[in-house]
């Protein structure tokens, strides 16, 4: 592009006006040249105020393929007719070389005919009009006629944008300051007959650099309100656990439809391990299997085969449970535990379900607790998390009784979303540990992408977690969407 002669037409023409469409203006002066390059000549003035740039999006009819090819070499019918000779041709053989449309247009031109299965010509000459109409301006084109072009594929609509320009406030300072210094200026002290522009308000270039998760800033918002609680972390580092920490120390029977194969993932390589004592397996065995500690227990062939299985943790809960035995083990102290990190379960991905998710872990051990101190300390979580509108409901769980489903309202789905499960620790599982009879253990488990899903405003899970998510999502969004009251 050559700079001079685009900067003496650029200001000659705003001399006189305006210039309404900068890409009809840079085909005016050089069709061959590249848009682009006029852009950055007219963004550097911009940037000097000496020119005001306006953006416009427009939608434009242009030229296909197929409709430059008509513009070389003629419409296909044109292209059909001319191709005739005195011996005709087949029907079949022009459909081929021209397309179904060219003989039917051609016919109903009344440019050919058809004797004895040829095609021979009608028309002394033709006026080939869709060349004509394509060389012209399409906008002007009859609107019907534009149609067909467009259902023959000659003409498309796209999508085309460009900037109305116009002077600026420092438009007659016309001398252009540079930005640079370079070592040949500094040689020769040419740079003390030039001027230089500093801009002030320029961000600079992002350095490369890895961007912290959406979902790893929420995580340290929520450690903050565990600690700022009075709880502990617990080492959650081992993702692999065995069915007897996951389940069998849960009070959650063998025949549980948790522990099949459509709920939970099981390792292959190592099949088993066997980490826990004698002594709290045999109890752990025989609560299950007979009862004790006034419980009937579940009542079946309790199996050790099936607690050595290895599996991926279907809940951090099995952390809760070592944790509690490590307690019991060194005498008893009231204790606040919490814990997130991941889990993973064999479950059919949708909105708000994947197959490996976190989980936000709470644990109070303490002397005679109930279920009022459990709503109390959730309902102070979610306050602080900003997030009022929860719910309690009554559910099940093998190892807590009394349980309670909790549920957030979100509002882009319009519906209550489940955020997490709670209870108190059934004395099946807190009694085989070695924790005194009247010490209670009230436990959650939450959700940690499904409140970040409500504050965020997102209806999909998976768009904070897995390949759906926006690269520009993990640079943007701030350190923490989740207000204090």
């Amino acid at each position: 592009m050559n700079k001079e002669l685009f900067n003496e037409k650029l200001f000659s023409t705003l001399d006189n006006g305006e210039i309404e469409n900068s890409r009809d203006w840079s085909n005016s002066v050089d069709p061959s040249c590249n848009y682009n390059d006029v852009v950055g000549l007219l963004k550097s003035w911009e940037s000097l105020n000496t020119i005001k740039l306006d953006y416009i999006d427009s939608i434009v009819n242009c030229l296909t393929d197929a409709g430059k090819e008509v513009l070389k070499n003629g419409s296909p019918e044109a292209r059909l007719y001319q191709s005739l000779t005195a011996e005709g041709m087949s029907p079949a053989d022009a459909n081929k070389q021209f397309g179904a449309s060219a003989f039917g247009s051609a016919k109903n031109k009344g440019w050919i005919e058809i004797v004895k299965g040829k095609i021979l010509r009608k028309a002394e000459s033709i006026v080939d009009t869709v060349k004509q109409d394509l060389e012209g301006d399409l906008s002007k084109l009859d609107a019907k006629i534009l149609t067909d072009y467009k259902k023959a594929r000659f003409v498309e609509e796209k999508k085309m944008s460009f900037y109305k320009v116009s002077k600026g406030e420092q438009y007659n300072k016309r001398s252009k300051e540079l930005s640079d210094l370079t070592t040949d200026m500094l040689k020769d002290e040419s740079w003390s007959k030039e001027s230089f522009k500093v801009n002030i308000n320029a961000m600079g270039l992002v350095p490369e650099s890895g961007y912290r998760h959406p979902l790893s800033k929420v995580k340290n918002e929520f450690k903050q309100i565990f600690l700022d609680m009075g709880f502990e972390e617990m080492p959650t580092f081992n993702f692999v656990e065995n069915g007897f920490w996951n389940f069998d120390a849960l009070f959650q029977p063998q025949q549980h439809p948790a522990r099949e194969s459509h709920d939970t993932f099981f390792i292959k390589d190592p099949m088993t391990s066997h980490d826990f004592t004698d002594e709290h397996l045999e109890r752990v065995k025989k609560v299950h299997s007979v009862g004790g500690y006034g419980s009937l227990g579940w009542i079946y062939d309790w199996k050790i085969e099936e607690a050595e299985k290895n599996i991926l943790r279907t809940h951090t809960t099995a952390v809760s449970a070592r944790m509690l035995y490590k307690l019991a083990q060194n005498g008893f102290k009231p204790k606040k535990y919490f814990s997130i990190d991941r889990v993973f379960r064999n479950e059919t991905l949708d909105a708000t379900h994947l197959a490996e998710f976190h989980q936000v872990e709470g644990v109070i051990a303490d002397v005679d607790i109930s279920l009022s101190h459990l709503i109390g300390v959730i309902s102070e979580f979610f306050k602080r998390l900003g997030i009022d509108n929860i719910r309690f409901k009554p559910a099940f769980n093998p190892y807590t009784e009394p349980s309670m489903e909790i549920f957030g309202y979100h509002p882009m789905l319009k519906r209550w979303v489940e955020l997490g499960n709670s209870g108190i620790f059934r004395p099946e599982m807190l009694l085989p540990m070695g924790l005194p009879e009247n010490v209670r253990v009230a436990a959650w488990g939450l959700s940690l992408e499904r409140p970040t899903m409500i504050k965020y405003g997102l209806d999909n899970i998976r768009n904070i977690f897995g390949n759906n998510i926006n690269v520009n999502f993990i640079k943007n969004n701030p350190i923490c969407m989740f207000e204090s009251k």
